[in-house]
């Protein structure tokens, strides 16, 4: 299934912030400075630059400025302070999209070394520092931070604008130490999109002591990064049927098939074998016919889940792999089409159009699958373009002068069906309807399988038609909603 597994570009240039006396505590690696350089070695880092520059906040963030103007892809922003896993870096540095993003922790019991964030539907809405704060926070920000290359322009003219207001004393009694919690202010206020990167029962903490230092290097033997790893290459945004009647079991398949050296492309390779023969035994008509079809069909689509959670685990990303993952779901799908229709067909009396116009319902819903994928794709293009025209378009800045005494920043209180939508989301039982409705490819596998097995084709096409429609009516209008928001 579709993950959008593509790079921007091959690797990601890291700022390293060595401007606190802390880089320079002592682990046993050398320094942390050394142990956060010894990291970014083994992730896609090409380069590395490290800002030292001792001479106070302002200097700080021109540094970061300049690089970012000079950079050509997307550029990492880490302090040497850091005391992380591995894994922790590369929920943000590794992720597929090259996006921008934080990485961000939930765990309300842990007291806050960072400043705190608001987190809606996996993005920041609202950052912090000491000068800034932010009402109903939710997480707190870890100290990681990636902009992606369609955004280096926004980081650098926030960088040199927040060095303006630190060399005028307007941002308060702020030090070098808050350079990364400051710059992510800039980009959320500034209207730049900041993907939430949950770092879950991995460590990631800023230390300002040796004591603090060992202490959250032994934390670091907590956790156990791989199973980790493995739990996090499972979507855990997925939809309801992926999430409950595969995920749950399809974790198990990741490690024999890295084992195996399987590649996710030679897995797809696979789901589209074993869609054809599906459509081959539903092209026969029989019952039994039907029943193998659609243990084929569950079985093909449990590979189009586990090519995407071996990319992760394997971070194996390519764009071929990305677009051949989206191709092999459409081909798979209308596939099916055609063998239930010559199934339906062969067991009754030729017509026009087909038995029952079985032909005219497997066309209309082809086309109204095209239909759907062509709005998904058209908004996720325009969204896109946004982004590249720039946040001042996409989303009206806010003043990195709202401080705490002067106004706390948040998002504009959203009404009509946006708001509602964006309450649904706050609840378990109306957030996995909302993944239902919109018939996404799990559901639609489901919901073939079931009904041929159970029924016919022609129930199939009813059922794919009627909920499809509405889910067409459905999605159509979030988007004009989001649209004129």
């Amino acid at each position: 299934m579709p993950d959008s597994l593509t790079h921007e570009s091959t690797a990601t240039s890291a700022v390293v912030l060595a401007t606190t006396p802390a880089s320079r505590l002592s682990c046993a690696d050398g320094t942390l400075l050394d142990r956060i350089g010894d990291q970014l070695a083994t992730l896609p880092v090409r380069d590395v630059q490290v800002v030292a520059a001792g001479n106070g906040l302002g200097a700080d963030l021109r540094g970061v400025a300049r690089l970012a103007r000079i950079s050509t892809g997307a550029v990492a922003v880490v302090p040497a302070d850091l005391v992380a896993h591995t894994e922790a870096l590369a929920l943000v540095l590794e992720h597929p999209s090259r996006d921008t993003a934080a990485l961000v922790s939930h765990d309300a019991s842990a007291a806050p070394m960072r400043p705190p964030v608001r987190v809606e539907g996996g993005r920041i809405v609202a950052a912090g520092s000491s000068f800034h704060l932010v009402p109903e926070a939710n997480a707190t920000f870890r100290g990681v931070l990636q902009v992606g290359e369609a955004d280096l322009a926004g980081l650098a003219d926030v960088a040199a604008e927040l060095a303006e207001l630190a060399d005028g004393g307007r941002l308060g009694p702020v030090t070098s130490v808050e350079a990364i919690d400051l710059l992510l202010v800039g980009l959320v206020r500034s209207g730049i999109r900041v993907r939430a990167a949950s770092i879950g029962p991995l460590h990631c903490d800023r230390v300002t002591a040796q004591a603090g230092a060992d202490a959250a290097i032994e934390r670091l033997a907590d956790v156990d990064e791989t199973r980790v790893r493995l739990n996090t290459s499972v979507k855990a945004d997925d939809g309801f049927f992926a999430t409950h009647f595969v995920s749950s079991w399809s974790r198990y398949l990741i490690r024999p098939a890295a084992r195996l050296r399987l590649t996710p492309n030679a897995v797809t390779g696979i789901s589209i074998g074993l869609a054809v023969l599906a459509a081959v035994w539903f092209s026969a008509g029989t019952r039994g016919a039907q029943v193998a079809g659609a243990v084929l069909l569950y079985l093909s689509f449990v590979l189009d889940c586990l090519d995407g959670q071996l990319a992760r685990f394997t971070r194996s990303f390519s764009p071929l792999g990305a677009w051949v993952d989206a191709m092999a779901d459409r081909l798979k799908e209308y596939v099916v089409y055609v063998g239930l229709a010559f199934g339906y067909s062969a067991t009754l009396p030729w017509e026009d159009g087909g038995p029952d116009g079985i032909w005219y319902l497997a066309v209309a819903a082809m086309i109204l699958q095209v239909f759907r994928h062509s709005v998904d794709f058209a908004f996720a293009g325009a969204n896109s373009d946004a982004g590249r025209v720039g946040a001042a378009w996409a989303k009206p800045a806010r003043s990195l002068l709202e401080s705490a005494d002067g106004g706390r920043y948040g998002v504009p209180k959203q009404g009509g069906m946006l708001g509602l939508a964006h309450r649904m989301e706050r609840e378990s039982l109306t957030r996995w309807m909302k993944k239902i409705i919109v018939l996404p490819i799990g559901e639609r596998m489901a919901l073939i399988a079931i009904t041929a097995a159970v029924f016919n084709a022609r129930i199939t096409f009813l059922a794919l038609l009627v909920w499809g429609g509405v889910a067409a009516c459905y999605t159509l209008i979030g988007r004009i909603a989001r649209s004129m928001s």
